[in-house]
């Protein structure tokens, strides 16, 4: 199931819907840096070039487990 999410990027809202063990994932990650899951979302934004937001945090959390012990 999906769960949507809003964030401010680049001074605008937006909402990302992803299944919640991406979300779970993603806010793990951002708990082990010491950041908030905005903080996280708006660094991956940053970097995420032409890919679709949703797409870039998915990859993200797929590479974050990945690196989990």
């Amino acid at each position: 199931m999906l769960k949507k999410r809003s964030f401010s990027l680049s001074r605008h809202r937006t909402s990302v819907a992803l299944e919640n063990e991406f979300w779970a994932v993603l806010e793990a990650d951002a708990r082990a840096a010491g950041k908030s899951l905005a903080a996280l979302v708006g660094e991956i934004d940053a970097a995420r070039g032409m890919r679709p937001l949703a797409s870039a945090l998915r990859i993200h959390a797929l590479a974050a487990a990945k690196r989990a012990p």
